[in-house]
This record gives structure tokens, sequence and C-alpha cells, in this order.
């Protein structure tokens, strides 16, 4: 190949490796972008809501208390200040995926799955979060302390399995205040 033959290539192939690199670098159709103050984290909400409406009413249905909750404890998750947003939503999905997804298993191997499945997107999201904490952009102050401590005290009144279950099955309470407080638009329409 003449050198003026590979010089007429190359435009074209780093126009094709440009685009390449912006499409892997954009949100999933689906995903939501959170902003977190000056922190953003992309979120494949979809994706974990539809899992979860997989399994919600066999989850549920293994929860033998019905009439204690571990997230929506009168003050859990209301009215938190939006400073505090990014704290407790780190600390939150860090619990899911270091306390509720390893003691939520079933006989049911498609239920298992789709634990598996939600526990790698928080997995992902808790990572994003993290970068924003080490970078400072995700500030715990004391209302997201107490207010995660509140959670861990209802959680650790109950015995492993129960309290996982029970927190899988409240997980749309999570999704949905992270929704209504926090999220920007969709990261791609169409």
């Amino acid at each position: 190949v003449s050198q003026a033959a590979a010089m007429r290539g190359s435009p074209l192939f780093l126009c094709l490796f440009s685009v390449s690199c912006w499409v892997n670098l954009m949100p999933t159709a689906g995903d939501k972008i959170f902003h977190f103050g000056t922190c953003r984290v992309s979120v494949s909400m979809a994706e974990i809501r539809a899992g979860f409406a997989a399994i919600k009413a066999n989850i549920q249905s293994r929860d033998p208390i019905r009439t204690l909750s571990i997230l929506s404890h009168p003050h859990s998750l209301h009215k938190v200040k939006s400073s505090d947003r990014c704290c407790i939503t780190h600390q939150l999905f860090t619990f899911y995926v270091d306390k509720v997804f390893k003691h939520c298993r079933t006989e049911d191997s498609f239920v298992n799955r789709k634990i598996s499945s939600i526990a790698n997107s928080f997995l992902s999201v808790r990572r994003k979060l993290g970068q924003c904490r080490e970078q400072n952009n995700c500030v715990c102050g004391e209302e997201s302390t107490e207010k995660f401590k509140q959670i861990l005290a209802n959680y650790e009144g109950l015995n492993v399995t129960s309290a996982a279950m029970k927190s899988l099955g409240e997980l749309d309470i999570l999704l949905d205040w992270m929704e209504k407080s926090h999220a920007g638009t969709p990261a791609c329409q169409g």
C-alpha cells in the first residue's frame, strides 16, 4: 500500500474511531442522569425496574413481617437536603451491595439471576458515586449520616435473611425516591 493511499484512509479511520469512542461514552437508551450537585451519574433505571418488577411479588411474598419497613421509617428518606442526597444514595447503594443482595438467595434460579442483574447495576452505580466521593463532590452531612443510621437500625433489628428480603422487597421505595428527588432528563430519548 502506498503512503498516499494510507494517508487517504487515515481521516476515515480517525472519524470512525472518534464516533466509536463517542458512542461508547454515551449512556445507553433508557439510562437516566441523576444530578448530585456537580456529580452526574448515569443509572439504568429501566433495566433495574424491569428486573425488580419480574421478581417483586416473589420477594415480597417471602416477607413475614408486613408491619415494619426498612426504608419507609417516617424519617428515613423523606426531606433529605439536596446537599446530602449524593451521600445517602452512595450509602444506600453500598448497603444494598454489601448487605442485601448477598443474603437474597432463593431456590428459584430465575429470581436469583434477576437479583444478580440488579446487584450488578447497583455495583456500577456505587462505583460512579464512589468516584464522586473521591473528588469531594459527594459530601456526607449530619442529616444523611443520621438517616442512614436509622435505616441500618431498622435492618439490624431483624435476622439477616428476613432483613435482606424485606430490603429487596422495598427496592421500589428507593427507586421512586431517587426519581422524585433528583432525576435529570433521560440520557437518550427515542
